[in-house]
Protein backbone atom coordinates (compact mmCIF):
# COMPACT_ATOMS: atom_id res chain seq x y z
CA UNK A 1 0.00 0.00 0.00
CA UNK A 2 3.08 2.31 1.13
CA UNK A 3 4.37 1.47 -2.30
CA UNK A 4 1.50 2.42 -4.48
CA UNK A 5 1.19 6.00 -2.37
CA UNK A 6 4.90 6.93 -2.88
CA UNK A 7 4.25 5.81 -6.79
CA UNK A 8 0.96 8.24 -6.97
CA UNK A 9 2.59 11.30 -5.26
CA UNK A 10 5.91 10.79 -7.70
CA UNK A 11 3.57 10.80 -10.37
CA UNK A 12 1.62 13.77 -9.64
CA UNK A 13 5.15 15.62 -8.76
CA UNK A 14 6.05 14.93 -12.65
CA UNK A 15 2.91 15.90 -13.68
CA UNK A 16 3.23 19.06 -11.97
CA UNK A 17 6.52 19.95 -12.77
CA UNK A 18 5.46 19.28 -16.60
CA UNK A 19 2.35 21.39 -16.29
CA UNK A 20 4.48 24.73 -14.41
CA UNK A 21 7.29 23.92 -17.44
CA UNK A 22 4.32 24.20 -19.68
CA UNK A 23 2.67 27.07 -17.94
CA UNK A 24 5.70 28.83 -17.60
CA UNK A 25 6.81 29.14 -21.44
CA UNK A 26 3.67 29.88 -22.98
CA UNK A 27 3.51 33.20 -20.12
CA UNK A 28 6.73 33.74 -21.62
CA UNK A 29 5.55 33.62 -25.15
CA UNK A 30 2.83 36.07 -24.23
CA UNK A 31 4.69 38.25 -22.49
CA UNK A 32 7.67 38.45 -25.32
CA UNK A 33 4.59 39.69 -27.62
CA UNK A 34 2.18 41.83 -25.24
CA UNK A 35 3.35 44.27 -22.81
CA UNK A 36 -0.07 45.58 -21.44
CA UNK A 37 -0.04 44.65 -18.10
CA UNK A 38 -4.10 43.75 -17.84
CA UNK A 39 -3.64 41.89 -20.04
CA UNK A 40 -1.21 39.81 -18.71
CA UNK A 41 -2.68 39.70 -15.48
CA UNK A 42 -6.24 38.43 -17.15
CA UNK A 43 -4.11 35.71 -18.76
CA UNK A 44 -2.55 34.41 -16.05
CA UNK A 45 -6.22 34.50 -14.39
CA UNK A 46 -7.73 32.44 -16.78
CA UNK A 47 -5.31 30.12 -17.12
CA UNK A 48 -5.41 29.40 -13.35
CA UNK A 49 -9.19 29.29 -13.29
CA UNK A 50 -9.21 27.07 -16.13
CA UNK A 51 -7.20 24.78 -14.67
CA UNK A 52 -9.06 24.26 -11.51
CA UNK A 53 -11.98 23.22 -13.64
CA UNK A 54 -10.09 20.84 -15.27
CA UNK A 55 -8.89 19.18 -12.39
CA UNK A 56 -11.75 19.60 -10.04
CA UNK A 57 -13.93 18.20 -13.02
CA UNK A 58 -11.46 15.42 -12.91
CA UNK A 59 -11.60 14.83 -9.06
CA UNK A 60 -15.53 14.69 -9.86
CA UNK A 61 -15.78 11.60 -11.76
CA UNK A 62 -17.99 8.58 -11.23
CA UNK A 63 -16.66 5.29 -11.98
CA UNK A 64 -20.57 4.06 -10.78
CA UNK A 65 -21.59 6.11 -13.81
CA UNK A 66 -18.53 6.55 -16.46
CA UNK A 67 -18.27 8.44 -19.24
CA UNK A 68 -21.29 11.70 -19.12
CA UNK A 69 -21.24 14.14 -21.44
CA UNK A 70 -19.42 16.46 -18.62
CA UNK A 71 -16.46 14.20 -18.66
CA UNK A 72 -15.89 14.43 -22.27
CA UNK A 73 -16.72 18.31 -22.05
CA UNK A 74 -13.67 18.51 -19.54
CA UNK A 75 -11.64 16.11 -21.61
CA UNK A 76 -12.23 18.19 -24.90
CA UNK A 77 -11.35 21.41 -22.72
CA UNK A 78 -7.87 20.03 -21.74
CA UNK A 79 -7.21 18.83 -25.12
CA UNK A 80 -7.86 22.68 -26.21
CA UNK A 81 -6.05 24.11 -23.55
CA UNK A 82 -3.07 22.41 -23.36
CA UNK A 83 -2.39 20.80 -26.79
CA UNK A 84 -1.47 24.30 -28.08
CA UNK A 85 0.56 25.22 -25.07
CA UNK A 86 2.46 22.32 -25.31
CA UNK A 87 3.54 22.37 -28.88
CA UNK A 88 3.89 26.37 -27.81
CA UNK A 89 6.60 25.17 -25.08
CA UNK A 90 8.29 22.47 -27.52
CA UNK A 91 9.25 25.84 -29.97
CA UNK A 92 10.90 28.09 -27.33
CA UNK A 93 12.21 24.93 -25.54
CA UNK A 94 14.04 24.44 -28.71
CA UNK A 95 14.89 28.23 -28.79
CA UNK A 96 16.33 27.85 -25.47
CA UNK A 97 18.55 25.13 -26.77
CA UNK A 98 20.09 27.45 -28.90
CA UNK A 99 20.29 30.16 -26.70
CA UNK A 100 22.09 28.20 -24.38
CA UNK A 101 24.26 26.45 -27.31
CA UNK A 102 25.07 30.17 -28.54
CA UNK A 103 25.92 31.48 -25.12
CA UNK A 104 28.40 28.77 -24.77
CA UNK A 105 30.46 29.36 -27.56
CA UNK A 106 30.41 32.96 -27.24
CA UNK A 107 31.55 32.88 -23.34
CA UNK A 108 33.83 29.43 -23.58
CA UNK A 109 34.85 29.09 -27.22
CA UNK A 110 35.18 32.76 -27.98
CA UNK A 111 35.99 34.47 -24.71
CA UNK A 112 33.54 37.33 -24.98
CA UNK A 113 32.68 38.06 -21.16
CA UNK A 114 30.60 40.89 -22.31
CA UNK A 115 27.92 39.93 -24.14
CA UNK A 116 25.07 38.21 -22.37
CA UNK A 117 25.50 34.50 -21.90
CA UNK A 118 21.49 34.31 -22.90
CA UNK A 119 20.41 36.32 -26.05
CA UNK A 120 16.76 37.54 -25.52
CA UNK A 121 14.32 36.36 -26.33
CA UNK A 122 13.11 36.72 -30.22
CA UNK A 123 10.06 38.18 -30.73
CA UNK A 124 9.49 36.40 -34.18
CA UNK A 125 10.42 32.83 -32.63
CA UNK A 126 7.16 33.69 -29.85
CA UNK A 127 4.81 34.76 -33.07
CA UNK A 128 6.31 31.32 -34.51
CA UNK A 129 5.46 29.36 -31.78
CA UNK A 130 2.18 30.90 -31.61
CA UNK A 131 1.40 30.64 -35.09
CA UNK A 132 1.95 26.81 -35.04
CA UNK A 133 -0.56 26.55 -31.29
CA UNK A 134 -3.03 27.80 -33.50
CA UNK A 135 -3.13 25.26 -35.64
CA UNK A 136 -4.30 22.42 -33.26
CA UNK A 137 -6.39 25.05 -31.36
CA UNK A 138 -8.39 25.63 -34.58
CA UNK A 139 -8.70 21.97 -35.59
CA UNK A 140 -10.10 20.98 -32.17
CA UNK A 141 -13.18 23.56 -31.98
CA UNK A 142 -13.66 22.42 -36.04
CA UNK A 143 -13.41 18.51 -34.16
CA UNK A 144 -16.11 19.63 -31.53
CA UNK A 145 -18.47 21.54 -33.63
CA UNK A 146 -18.44 19.90 -36.94
CA UNK A 147 -15.63 17.14 -36.99
CA UNK A 148 -17.63 14.33 -34.92
CA UNK A 149 -20.78 14.38 -37.45
CA UNK A 150 -18.59 14.89 -40.68
CA UNK A 151 -19.90 11.23 -42.07
CA UNK A 152 -17.58 10.09 -44.71
CA UNK A 153 -18.79 7.12 -47.05
CA UNK A 154 -15.82 5.05 -47.85
CA UNK A 155 -15.73 2.70 -50.82
CA UNK A 156 -13.45 -0.46 -50.43
CA UNK A 157 -13.24 -2.29 -54.00
CA UNK A 158 -11.47 -6.11 -53.02
CA UNK A 159 -10.15 -8.89 -55.16
CA UNK A 160 -9.94 -12.23 -54.00
CA UNK A 161 -8.85 -15.40 -56.53
CA UNK A 162 -10.99 -17.70 -54.38
CA UNK A 163 -14.10 -15.78 -54.12
CA UNK A 164 -17.98 -17.76 -55.33
CA UNK A 165 -18.82 -16.67 -58.83
CA UNK A 166 -22.12 -15.71 -57.28
CA UNK A 167 -20.67 -13.43 -55.17
CA UNK A 168 -18.85 -11.49 -57.40
CA UNK A 169 -19.84 -8.24 -56.78
CA UNK A 170 -21.21 -8.77 -53.64
CA UNK A 171 -21.79 -4.99 -51.60
CA UNK A 172 -21.29 -4.73 -47.84
CA UNK A 173 -22.47 -1.87 -45.70
CA UNK A 174 -20.09 -1.78 -42.06
CA UNK A 175 -20.70 0.22 -39.26
CA UNK A 176 -18.83 0.10 -36.33
CA UNK A 177 -18.35 1.53 -32.72
CA UNK A 178 -21.47 3.47 -32.35
CA UNK A 179 -21.15 4.70 -28.98
CA UNK A 180 -24.47 5.97 -28.75
CA UNK A 181 -24.24 7.52 -24.86
CA UNK A 182 -21.86 9.87 -26.36
CA UNK A 183 -24.39 11.53 -29.02
CA UNK A 184 -26.12 14.81 -28.51
CA UNK A 185 -27.58 15.64 -31.85
CA UNK A 186 -30.56 13.53 -33.43
CA UNK A 187 -30.75 15.56 -36.84
CA UNK A 188 -26.97 14.42 -37.63
CA UNK A 189 -27.53 10.81 -36.52
CA UNK A 190 -30.63 10.60 -38.81
CA UNK A 191 -28.67 11.82 -41.46
CA UNK A 192 -25.85 9.38 -41.14
CA UNK A 193 -28.51 6.35 -41.03
CA UNK A 194 -29.87 7.82 -44.01
CA UNK A 195 -26.31 7.94 -45.64
CA UNK A 196 -26.27 4.06 -44.36
CA UNK A 197 -29.99 3.46 -46.57
CA UNK A 198 -28.76 5.35 -49.51
CA UNK A 199 -25.73 2.74 -49.88
CA UNK A 200 -28.70 0.20 -51.05
CA UNK A 201 -26.20 -3.16 -49.94
CA UNK A 202 -26.49 -6.46 -50.21
CA UNK A 203 -25.90 -6.86 -46.30
CA UNK A 204 -24.90 -4.49 -43.43
CA UNK A 205 -22.35 -5.44 -41.04
CA UNK A 206 -22.13 -3.63 -37.41
CA UNK A 207 -18.70 -4.52 -36.00
CA UNK A 208 -19.44 -3.40 -32.07
CA UNK A 209 -19.33 -1.27 -29.27
CA UNK A 210 -23.16 0.09 -29.15
CA UNK A 211 -23.08 2.21 -25.97
CA UNK A 212 -20.17 3.70 -23.46
CA UNK A 213 -20.97 1.18 -20.92
CA UNK A 214 -24.64 1.21 -20.01
CA UNK A 215 -27.57 -0.02 -22.61
CA UNK A 216 -29.67 2.78 -21.15
CA UNK A 217 -27.37 4.72 -23.37
CA UNK A 218 -28.94 3.33 -26.73
CA UNK A 219 -32.78 3.69 -25.72
CA UNK A 220 -32.80 7.09 -26.97
CA UNK A 221 -31.49 6.03 -30.45
CA UNK A 222 -33.25 2.40 -30.71
CA UNK A 223 -35.78 4.32 -32.96
CA UNK A 224 -33.53 5.96 -35.04
CA UNK A 225 -31.24 3.34 -35.63
CA UNK A 226 -34.53 0.81 -36.83
CA UNK A 227 -34.63 2.97 -39.89
CA UNK A 228 -31.99 1.49 -41.20
CA UNK A 229 -33.71 -0.92 -43.34
CA UNK A 230 -33.68 -4.49 -44.30
CA UNK A 231 -30.86 -5.94 -46.65
CA UNK A 232 -31.87 -8.51 -48.72
CA UNK A 233 -28.65 -10.56 -47.60
CA UNK A 234 -29.42 -10.08 -43.67
CA UNK A 235 -28.07 -7.91 -40.75
CA UNK A 236 -25.13 -8.82 -38.55
CA UNK A 237 -23.39 -8.01 -35.91
CA UNK A 238 -20.83 -8.57 -33.09
CA UNK A 239 -20.26 -7.13 -29.29
CA UNK A 240 -17.23 -4.72 -29.07
CA UNK A 241 -15.05 -4.41 -25.87
CA UNK A 242 -17.29 -1.51 -24.81
CA UNK A 243 -20.44 -3.96 -24.61
CA UNK A 244 -19.40 -5.99 -21.97
CA UNK A 245 -19.48 -3.08 -19.62
CA UNK A 246 -15.87 -3.05 -18.35
CA UNK A 247 -14.98 0.62 -17.15
CA UNK A 248 -17.36 1.10 -14.76
CA UNK A 249 -18.21 -0.11 -10.92
CA UNK A 250 -21.24 -2.05 -10.52
CA UNK A 251 -23.46 -2.52 -7.01
CA UNK A 252 -23.15 -6.29 -7.64
CA UNK A 253 -22.38 -8.78 -10.73
CA UNK A 254 -26.20 -9.15 -10.99
CA UNK A 255 -26.00 -6.16 -12.22
CA UNK A 256 -23.54 -6.15 -14.58
CA UNK A 257 -24.83 -9.44 -16.12
CA UNK A 258 -27.77 -8.15 -16.18
CA UNK A 259 -26.48 -4.87 -17.96
CA UNK A 260 -24.51 -7.38 -20.77
CA UNK A 261 -27.93 -9.03 -21.17
CA UNK A 262 -29.67 -6.00 -22.01
CA UNK A 263 -27.04 -4.68 -24.33
CA UNK A 264 -26.82 -7.86 -26.60
CA UNK A 265 -30.40 -7.48 -26.33
CA UNK A 266 -30.50 -4.10 -28.26
CA UNK A 267 -28.62 -5.37 -31.12
CA UNK A 268 -31.86 -7.49 -31.62
CA UNK A 269 -33.98 -4.80 -30.72
CA UNK A 270 -32.39 -2.40 -33.89
CA UNK A 271 -32.56 -5.75 -36.46
CA UNK A 272 -29.23 -6.97 -35.79
CA UNK A 273 -28.44 -10.73 -35.46
CA UNK A 274 -25.66 -11.31 -32.89
CA UNK A 275 -23.10 -13.81 -33.99
CA UNK A 276 -21.09 -14.74 -30.32
CA UNK A 277 -18.28 -16.85 -31.77
CA UNK A 278 -20.61 -18.76 -34.09
CA UNK A 279 -20.84 -18.44 -37.55
CA UNK A 280 -24.06 -18.69 -40.37
CA UNK A 281 -24.16 -18.96 -44.52
CA UNK A 282 -25.14 -16.64 -46.76
CA UNK A 283 -26.17 -18.30 -49.78
CA UNK A 284 -26.69 -16.71 -53.39
CA UNK A 285 -27.91 -18.79 -56.05
CA UNK A 286 -25.63 -22.28 -55.60
CA UNK A 287 -22.90 -20.63 -54.08
CA UNK A 288 -22.36 -19.62 -50.32
CA UNK A 289 -19.75 -17.61 -47.76
CA UNK A 290 -19.57 -18.35 -44.34
CA UNK A 291 -19.83 -15.28 -42.45
CA UNK A 292 -18.14 -15.95 -38.69
CA UNK A 293 -18.33 -13.17 -35.49
CA UNK A 294 -16.60 -13.52 -32.81
CA UNK A 295 -16.54 -12.08 -28.90
CA UNK A 296 -14.28 -9.32 -28.68
CA UNK A 297 -10.39 -10.51 -28.85
CA UNK A 298 -8.08 -7.34 -27.43
CA UNK A 299 -4.39 -7.67 -26.79
CA UNK A 300 -5.38 -5.19 -24.33
CA UNK A 301 -8.60 -5.54 -23.29
CA UNK A 302 -11.06 -8.25 -22.79
CA UNK A 303 -10.42 -11.92 -24.78
CA UNK A 304 -13.70 -13.82 -25.11
CA UNK A 305 -13.37 -14.34 -28.71
CA UNK A 306 -12.79 -17.70 -29.94
CA UNK A 307 -12.17 -18.18 -33.33
CA UNK A 308 -11.90 -21.86 -33.21
CA UNK A 309 -15.22 -22.23 -31.91
CA UNK A 310 -16.73 -19.90 -34.16
CA UNK A 311 -15.47 -21.28 -37.29
CA UNK A 312 -16.30 -25.44 -36.01
CA UNK A 313 -16.94 -27.80 -39.48
CA UNK A 314 -15.69 -24.77 -41.55
CA UNK A 315 -12.88 -25.54 -44.02
CA UNK A 316 -9.63 -23.79 -45.10
CA UNK A 317 -11.31 -23.74 -48.56
CA UNK A 318 -14.48 -22.22 -47.48
CA UNK A 319 -14.96 -18.66 -48.26
CA UNK A 320 -14.76 -16.64 -45.09
CA UNK A 321 -15.77 -13.24 -43.86
CA UNK A 322 -14.87 -12.79 -39.82
CA UNK A 323 -16.25 -10.00 -37.99
CA UNK A 324 -13.97 -9.09 -34.90
CA UNK A 325 -14.23 -5.84 -33.01
CA UNK A 326 -10.36 -5.29 -32.20
CA UNK A 327 -8.32 -5.01 -35.31
CA UNK A 328 -4.78 -6.59 -32.81
CA UNK A 329 -7.00 -10.19 -33.31
CA UNK A 330 -5.66 -10.24 -36.38
CA UNK A 331 -2.74 -9.24 -36.27
CA UNK A 332 -1.49 -12.11 -33.33
CA UNK A 333 -4.14 -14.77 -34.08
CA UNK A 334 -6.33 -14.59 -37.73
CA UNK A 335 -3.60 -13.28 -40.64
CA UNK A 336 -1.89 -16.65 -40.38
CA UNK A 337 -4.35 -18.80 -39.38
CA UNK A 338 -4.91 -22.44 -40.42
CA UNK A 339 -8.62 -22.05 -41.89
CA UNK A 340 -7.28 -19.31 -43.97
CA UNK A 341 -10.26 -15.83 -43.03
CA UNK A 342 -9.93 -14.36 -46.28
CA UNK A 343 -11.40 -10.65 -45.10
CA UNK A 344 -11.68 -9.31 -41.77
CA UNK A 345 -13.96 -6.54 -40.32
CA UNK A 346 -12.91 -3.96 -37.59
CA UNK A 347 -13.24 -1.08 -35.47
CA UNK A 348 -11.91 0.12 -32.22
CA UNK A 349 -9.40 2.30 -33.26
CA UNK A 350 -11.45 4.98 -33.96
CA UNK A 351 -8.47 6.14 -35.88
CA UNK A 352 -7.82 7.69 -32.35
CA UNK A 353 -10.16 10.26 -33.65
CA UNK A 354 -7.08 12.46 -34.42
CA UNK A 355 -4.59 12.60 -37.31
CA UNK A 356 -3.99 13.86 -40.75
CA UNK A 357 -5.27 11.47 -44.13
CA UNK A 358 -4.59 12.95 -47.40
CA UNK A 359 -5.78 9.71 -49.43
CA UNK A 360 -2.62 9.26 -51.71
CA UNK A 361 0.18 11.42 -49.70
CA UNK A 362 -0.15 11.09 -46.13
CA UNK A 363 -1.76 8.60 -43.48
CA UNK A 364 -1.07 9.56 -39.59
CA UNK A 365 -2.37 8.94 -36.41
CA UNK A 366 -0.85 8.56 -32.82
CA UNK A 367 -2.88 5.13 -32.77
CA UNK A 368 -0.79 3.47 -35.16
CA UNK A 369 2.38 3.64 -32.58
CA UNK A 370 -0.34 1.22 -31.08
CA UNK A 371 -2.04 -0.79 -33.44
CA UNK A 372 -0.20 -2.24 -37.01
CA UNK A 373 -3.53 -2.21 -38.38
CA UNK A 374 -6.19 0.94 -37.48
CA UNK A 375 -8.04 2.24 -40.66
CA UNK A 376 -8.90 1.17 -43.93
CA UNK A 377 -7.70 -1.75 -45.62
CA UNK A 378 -4.47 -4.17 -44.72
CA UNK A 379 -3.22 -7.15 -46.86
CA UNK A 380 -1.04 -10.54 -45.84
CA UNK A 381 -0.50 -13.08 -48.29
CA UNK A 382 -3.82 -12.25 -49.73
CA UNK A 383 -5.85 -12.01 -46.74
CA UNK A 384 -7.38 -9.10 -45.96
CA UNK A 385 -8.34 -6.53 -42.91
CA UNK A 386 -10.50 -3.38 -43.01
CA UNK A 387 -10.60 -1.39 -40.15
CA UNK A 388 -13.79 1.09 -39.90
CA UNK A 389 -12.60 4.49 -38.28
CA UNK A 390 -16.04 4.19 -36.15
CA UNK A 391 -19.14 5.96 -36.21
CA UNK A 392 -19.37 7.22 -33.22
CA UNK A 393 -16.76 9.02 -30.65
CA UNK A 394 -15.57 8.13 -27.59
CA UNK A 395 -13.45 10.30 -24.44
CA UNK A 396 -13.28 13.06 -26.73
CA UNK A 397 -16.14 14.97 -27.70
CA UNK A 398 -14.71 15.14 -31.52
CA UNK A 399 -12.58 14.16 -34.35
CA UNK A 400 -9.91 15.84 -35.89
CA UNK A 401 -8.78 15.08 -39.48
CA UNK A 402 -10.28 11.11 -38.79
CA UNK A 403 -13.79 11.35 -39.64
CA UNK A 404 -16.84 9.01 -38.63
CA UNK A 405 -16.71 6.50 -41.43
CA UNK A 406 -19.34 4.45 -43.22
CA UNK A 407 -17.50 1.66 -45.19
CA UNK A 408 -19.29 0.11 -48.15
CA UNK A 409 -17.15 -2.94 -49.29
CA UNK A 410 -17.41 -4.55 -52.61
CA UNK A 411 -16.51 -7.84 -53.14
CA UNK A 412 -14.66 -8.80 -56.44
CA UNK A 413 -13.80 -12.24 -58.23
CA UNK A 414 -10.03 -11.96 -59.01
CA UNK A 415 -6.03 -12.11 -58.13
CA UNK A 416 -5.17 -9.48 -55.07
CA UNK A 417 -2.25 -7.70 -56.29
CA UNK A 418 1.01 -8.00 -53.56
Amino acid sequence: MQKISITMILRILILCVILFIVEWYTYQAFKTLVKTKSILLSYQIISALLLVFIIYSFTKFDRSVGQTQQTMFTMGLMLLVYIPKIMLTLVLLGEDIFRIGAGSVNHFVKSDSTASFLGSRRKFVSQIGLGLAAVPFLSLIYGVTKGKYNFKVIKQLIFFPDLPDAFDGFTITQISDVHSGSFDNPEKINYAIDLVNEQNSDMILFTGDIVNTDAMEMHPWIETFNRIKEHKYGKFSVLGNHDYGEYVTWPSEAAKDKNFQDIKDLYGQIGFKLLLNQHTFIEKGTDKIALVGVENWGNNFKKVGDINLASANLTKDDFKILMSHDPSHWEYEVKNHKKNFQLTLSGHTHGFQFGIEIPGYIKWSPVQYIYKQWAGLYENLGRYIYVNRGFGFHAYSGRVGIMPEITVIELKKGKYVA
